[in-house]
Parts: structure tokens; C-alpha cells; sequence
């Protein structure tokens, strides 16, 4: 046999759903997907993850609360750096080294360890660290292939199913027969082009010059403490810097810099960005990665049998944080609709909500991150402040002011990273029947406050309010030390709250029924936490239905609505 071929084994020839792209979009999805008995192949270009360029380094709260419930939220902690309690700041500088303008605490959720608010605090983590995670639970999988080294070159359905030709780097071609395709192939998706699927939206024209180096003894010199992000409002360059690991390696970012620019002196866009006391640090690029940010969002997100995922389906800014994260959110998303579809308990139908879920989402997410694009550090630096001490102290109010006006949501947006919902889903329960308690704003975050939240820490920032309302995320709870309530719910629906209230015999009758996995959980007080006695809980934690009353026509008509069989299910009683 060929070395190439020893080295770079095909993929089976049929496979339940076939995954395009090996990222942590399509990792994701074979996981999830993998967590409700389903298997997949992963079809990824690449044989190796590249360390050169981190990308993301931000996995919000949510996304490791995903990362809990498939068992693998330790492990991306063991591989991160940077733990949670190293820090959670943001400090604005002159320069890595000069002054200190002003700063911001408890930021990307990383304070929320023992908070009642989440299940999991946010990790700052370079994102192959996390695909690494990814891509060994996924080899760990009895029934899930990863095939690296291959590339899918084109895909065509009909009314069965689909089939997709691969290629290796020998130019060897196969075909795959899948009953589902999911694209997460990126924003050159041959996916998206196969379903005629068209990126919406435009590109931001100023240029951007990312830098990976080591600076052995830099850290010691920096006098404003740990923080995840040093922003450098030096006029001459600014830039964000920051590290990657506790060792001599960092990463930054040199704003208003072109690719021939960075490339023809990279070392010295560093030194600009730390500063003066850093002369004499020995400074060793490791990577470049000239870029622009591009705001995108497919038009459609999947057509027939073929979905589109991460960044296939949408492109935004990385102010926030929020790009991968939202990529994890679609392949949760569609993952658990797919496995609903393929185990027989739900109707292809289902999978209608998908785009009618996520893609408002990605596109909400697109504004945010535009906004906080609106005002970087070339808009923030001030000439004064590199002049002497007389001058940055006059300069230091208005700058610092302007930096906390306009940075303060890119640093505190739980209400986006947990307040997604889904209250407007064809399968989420109306709540605009008689009784109903919560209702949605326009952005699709609750409006109705939620309980309070005893014990909590940290009180919720971006005026996130947890909410029970249908379609948002189950507000989350410590049952006991290191036991969440999420950590009891089943892996398809669940019932939680007070089983005597009257709805729980009809519903849990209607899922035996309808052949619905269900699992009941009791828990006291419920009616005091979610403003009802009851919750039904999508496998995604997003709540379906809440209330009290229900007899068993309405409990079938909101279990079969739910799962896609017909028109939306209506909330028909009082809590």
C-alpha cells in the first residue's frame, strides 16, 4: 500500500451524515451528534492541527457548558494556559509597557465559577487547543470517523440522501453516500455553493496584522498585573497583545497595518506595541496572519438534505468573541434535530427549524460584533497620552471615559453568549396565550426577569436576566457542590419541576406515546425558579414549554408541534 494512502485512510463509502470540514464547527457536530447514538464521518483537508495561528482564543460560558455536557469541559481546561482564576481583566496602556489608561474586571464570563448564573465559566484558550480536544473525542467514538488528508471537491442530493466526491493530496477520488450533509467547510464552502447557497454582506477595509512571537523575561517587565488582553492605544501602532502561554509566548494584534507592511518588519510592529522599557527583549516571530474582518451571512442555511454550519454559514468580526462560539452553537443546534430525524422520533420536518433558529442568531451576532468594531484602539489613542507626564494625566479622563463607553459590551455580553432564544421557533411553545409569563424582545432576549439568584456572585452583566420564558436556556442552578441541573437532565427532552403539578402525567403519557425520549426530573421549588411549576427542556437546554395545567390532547399537540409534525405548539393553561 502507498505510503500517502497508509497515511491518509479514505472514508467509508456510506455514512448516516457526512460532516465537511474538521473544524470545531464539524468537530462539534460529530459530537453532538455522537451524544444522541448517531454516527458520522468527518471529511478535513488538514492532517494536523496548526498551532501558528490561535484564531479564536475566547470559549464563552455557553460553549463550555456544551463542552460539560459531552464530558470533555475538563480536559479543554488541562489544555488551557491560561486557567479561569489567572485572570478575568482587560487592561488599556499606552503600550504593553507604558501607562495604564484605564481597565475592565470580570470579563468573557471567566468570574462565573461558582455562580449560580452557568454551569461553566468562560476559558480563554487558543482555538487548535480546543479542536485538539475535539478532534480526540471524536477518534475516541466507536461509530465516528475522522478522515483527514481528504477533501470534498463537490456534493449533489436527491431524494434519498446525498453523495459527495473526496480527494487526496495523490489526486486518489471516492464517493460518500450520506443521509444528511452538513457543511462546515468555511467561508470558501464548496457546501454553500453546492446548494447555491450565496454570503451576504461586506468587508470592513481596514487591514489587520496578527502576530504570534516569544519575548523571553517580557512578561516580568509588565507592570499592570495578569490580563487577557492588554489593548496598546499608541498612536504610532496600535494593537492588542496578550499572552498565550505562561512561558515567553504571546500573540497581538497591529490594527491598521497591511499584509507587505507587517511582513516586511514584523519585529518591529512588536516592539512598538510592548514599548520603550522593551528595547532590549529578545523578540522571535513565530507566525504572521494578515487579515480583514468580513461580515457575512448565507442567505440560506441549508437546502433539502445539505446544512451549512460555523463559518459556511456566517462570518463576523472577532470583537467579542463570539465567532467560533456562535459555529458550536449551530452544530449543538442542528446535531440534536439530525439525531431527532435519523432515531426515528421525530420528522424530517424538524430540521425546517434550524435556519428559522440559528440564523437570526448568527445575524444578531454580526451586528454586535460590528458595533464593538465601530471603536478600536486607532480610534481610542490619543497623542497626548505618549507625551510627557503632564500631558497623559490631562489626556487620561476623557480617553479613559471613551474606552469605557465604547468597550464595555465587548467585555460583558452575557446577554448574548446566554440570553439566546429561540422564542420565536416554530417548535418552541406560544407564549402568547392566556397565562403565559415572559415574553421576547426584538433582539430575542427575555424580557421577564427570572428569579433571583441565590448564592450568586457575580451579578449578571450586558443586562442579562435568566428566564424560564419559552425558548430561552433553562436558568441554570448548583444542586449540590459541583452538581448542576443540567448535569440531570436527560439527553433528548426532559420534564423538570414539580411532578404533581397536573401537566406532568399528560405530557410524560404523550411522550411514551409519541415514542419521545423523555426524562422526568423532580425538582422542588421549580414553580419559585421558572415562574411555573413545570419546564419541558429541549436536549439543547433551551426551554420548549413551561406551565401547569395541560390534559392529554394539548399534551400530544405540544409534543408533536415540538418536534416539527405540524403548526407550532400553543401554551393553553395558566402557570
Amino acid at each position: 500500500m502507498p505510503r500517502d494512502e497508509e497515511s491518509h485512510p479514505p472514508p467509508p463509502d456510506r455514512t448516516p451524515v457526512l460532516i465537511v470540514g474538521g473544524g470545531p464547527a464539524g468537530l462539534a457536530t460529530a459530537v453532538e451528534l455522537a451524544a444522541h447514538g448517531v454516527a458520522s464521518t468527518v471529511v478535513e483537508t488538514r492532517p494536523a492541527v496548526s498551532w501558528l495561528r490561535p484564531r479564536a482564543k475566547t470559549t464563552s460560558a455557553r460553549t463550555m457548558e456544551h463542552l460539560r455536557r459531552w464530558g470533555l469541559a475538563d480536559a479543554v481546561r488541562e489544555r488551557a494556559a491560561l486557567a479561569p482564576s489567572w485572570s478575568d481583566e482587560v487592561v488599556f496602556c499606552t503600550t504593553l509597557l507604558g501607562p495604564e489608561v484605564t481597565r475592565f474586571d470580570r470579563c468573557f464570563g471567566l468570574d462565573l465559577g461558582a455562580d449560580h448564573l452557568v454551569a461553566e465559566a468562560g476559558q480563554q484558550i487558543p482555538q487548535p487547543a480546543v479542536e485538539l480536544v475535539l478532534r480526540e473525542a471524536v477518534a475516541a467514538l466507536p461509530d465516528t470517523r475522522l478522515a483527514t488528508g481528504w477533501t470534498v471537491t463537490a456534493v449533489e442530493q436527491d431524494g434519498g440522501g446525498a453523495t459527495a466526491l473526496v480527494q487526496d493530496g495523490a489526486g486518489r477520488v471516492r464517493s460518500i453516500r450520506a443521509s444528511y450533509v452538513v457543511g462546515c467547510d468555511g467561508a470558501r464552502s464548496v457546501v454553500r455553493d453546492a446548494i447555491g447557497a450565496v454570503f451576504e454582506g461586506e468587508d470592513d477595509g481596514r487591514p489587520n496584522f496578527n502576530l504570534v512571537f516569544r519575548a523571553p523575561g517580557l512578561a516580568e517587565l509588565v507592570r499592570h498585573g495578569n490580563a487577557v488582553q492588554y489593548w496598546a492605544l499608541n498612536p504610532r501602532q496600535p494593537g492588542v497583545v496578550g499572552r498565550m502561554d505562561l512561558a515567553d509566548t504571546w500573540w497581538c494584534i497591529a490594527m491598521g497595518v497591511e499584509a507587505d507592511r507587517g511582513a516586511a518588519d514584523p519585529v518591529g510592529l512588536v516592539r512598538a506595541l510592548i514599548g520603550e522599557p522593551g528595547a532590549g527583549v529578545p523578540i522571535e516571530i513565530v507566525a504572521t496572519d494578515p487579515w480583514r474582518a468580513r461580515m457575512r451571512l448565507a442567505d440560506r442555511f441549508g437546502s433539502g438534505r445539505v446544512f451549512l454550519a460555523g463559518d459556511a454559514a456566517h462570518l463576523n468580526p472577532p470583537w467579542g468573541g463570539h465567532g467560533y462560539n456562535t459555529g458550536i452553537g449551530d452544530a449543538v443546534n442542528l446535531g440534536w434535530k439530525l439525531a431527532a430525524v435519523l432515531n426515528g422520533w421525530a420528522p424530517p420536518s424538524l430540521l425546517d427549524s434550524y435556519e428559522a433558529e440559528r440564523r437570526p442568531v448568527a445575524a444578531e451576532t454580526i451586528a454586535v460584533a460590528v458595533r464593538n468594531m465601530a471603536t478600536l484602539a486607532p480610534e481610542l489613542a490619543d497623542p497626548r497620552l505618549l507625551g510627557p507626564p503632564a500631558e497623559f494625566a490631562a489626556a487620561r479622563p476623557a480617553v479613559a471615559a471613551a474606552v469605557r463607553a465604547a468597550k464595555d459590551r465587548e467585555f460583558h455580553s452575557l446577554d448574548l453568549v446566554l440570553g439566546t432564544s429561540y422564542a420565536h421557533s416554530p417548535i418552541v411553545a406560544s407564549a402568547g396565550a392566556a397565562g403565559a409569563a415572559g415574553t421576547a424582545d426584538a433582539s430575542g432576549a427575555a424580557s421577564a426577569s427570572g428569579p433571583p439568584q441565590d448564592g450568586a456572585e457575580t451579578p449578571p452583566d450586558g443586562d442579562y436576566r435568566p428566564s424560564a420564558a419559552p425558548g430561552n436556556r433553562l436558568p441554570h442552578r448548583w444542586l449540590a457542590p459541583g452538581r448542576s441541573l443540567y448535569d440531570v437532565l436527560g439527553p433528548e427532552y426532559s420534564l423538570v419541576g414539580e411532578l404533581t403539578a397536573p401537566a406532568a402525567a399528560p405530557i410524560a403519557e404523550a411522550a411514551r406515546r409519541l415514542g419521545i425520549p423523555l426524562t422526568v426530573v423532580e425538582l422542588p421549588g421549580a414553580r419559585d425558579w421558572f415562574e411555573a411549576p413545570l419546564v419541558l427542556v429541549r436536549p439543547d437546554q433551551h426551554v420548549a414549554w413551561r406551565g401547569h395545567r395541560m390534559d392529554e390532547a394539548g399534551a400530544l399537540r405540544l409534543l408533536l408541534g415540538g418536534t416539527g409534525h405540524h403548526t407550532r405548539p400553543t401554551l393553553e393553561n395558566s402557570p
